[in-house]
């Protein structure tokens, strides 16, 4: 029940990823995760030093011998540090699964290949996908218009960009986007996909490290209490809608360069308002389903609850035949 080329190639016993959030994947939730049968990465960007995420991975490597990831982003970043320093991190950490995600990986595949480690990378249009196809990525995430956090400016749904792409890769398929139950997930592997990655659906869970009060916007909002930021930069975002997320829109309206949205969109205000649950400045990603979402259950009840939701319909589905 349930073994894909996700579990196969990864090791992990459910084709579901937490998937990956800066300041909130820490050890609290891959610990958790990976416990429960699923896939997560710590977010390296999070951490200023190797020493910080070296400290990071042991404290997950002395709770659970369960895989987990390392993720890079790729993007142009305004730390000091750059990407191929912390791909260098990742490579010494000794975690054998790296997820990218940003700019084309081609010229770090070298390390990368040559450190032994899994490679997924994360994407959000079908040509994106195409070209990791040719890479040899090992598998390739996708992620539809309804994602918490960055689309592609395409804003094409899940439902047309998974087979959209299944149709022209070879590469195994984790498919993001609007999926909180196992109905979604059957659904995803229907169509094609490996696995799927669930964000939002994990920030409603009892380990995870962002404030009570973000916990309840997420089961009281609607389907359709997200927006679309950033577009005027070309770099969508999608955010629950908050006065700081109205304020970023109400500032695109009026064509702010990108010093004038920098106070607003900066992620040194969000991390801060994740902790205090202040959702009058910054902006804070989400996805779709936050109406789909009416609990804050553990995450191996969550877990289980997916499998046991996934069975019924996998089994609904057999019986039409």
């Amino acid at each position: 029940m349930l073994q894909t080329k996700m579990t196969e190639i990864l090791g992990v016993k459910y084709p579901i990823q937490c998937g990956t959030m800066h300041g909130i994947t820490t050890s609290e939730m891959v610990i958790p995760v990976a416990k429960a049968g699923g896939f997560c990465c710590l977010p390296s960007a999070y951490y200023q030093t190797k020493e910080e995420l070296m400290e990071e991975v042991k404290k997950i490597q002395d709770a659970t011998d369960q895989p987990f990831g390392v993720n890079v982003g790729l993007f142009p970043s305004m730390q000091d540090v750059s990407a191929e320093v912390r791909l260098e991190w990742a490579v010494e950490s000794g975690v054998k699964i790296l997820e990218t995600a940003g700019r084309n990986p081609a010229p770090y595949r070298d390390m990368i290949t040559g450190a032994g480690m899994t490679h997924i990378h994360k994407c959000a249009r079908v040509r994106d996908a195409v070209k990791m196809d040719g890479l040899g990525i090992d598998m390739i995430s996708i992620v539809g218009t309804e994602c918490g956090g960055h689309p592609s400016m395409e804003e094409v749904t899940s439902l047309v960009l998974i087979p959209a792409a299944l149709d022209q890769i070879s590469t195994p398929l984790i498919a993001g986007g609007g999926f909180a139950d196992g109905r979604g997930l059957i659904a995803a592997l229907a169509l094609g996909a490996a696995g799927v990655n669930m964000g939002t659906r994990f920030m409603a869970t009892t380990e995870c490290p962002i404030h009570e009060s973000f916990k309840q916007k997420l089961t009281d909002s609607a389907e359709s209490e997200t927006v679309l930021v950033m577009k005027s930069l070309m770099n969508p975002s999608r955010v629950l809608r908050t006065p700081g997320a109205e304020k970023i829109l109400e500032l695109e309206a009026q064509n702010a360069t990108l010093e004038e949205l920098a106070p607003h969109i900066s992620g040194n205000v969000s991390r801060g308002g994740w902790r205090t649950g202040d959702f009058d400045s910054g902006m804070y990603p989400a996805g779709q389903i936050t109406g789909r979402i009416n609990d804050v259950p553990t995450i191996a009840e969550l877990m289980a609850r997916i499998v046991e939701e996934a069975t019924a319909a996998q089994q609904r589905v057999a019986a039409l035949a």
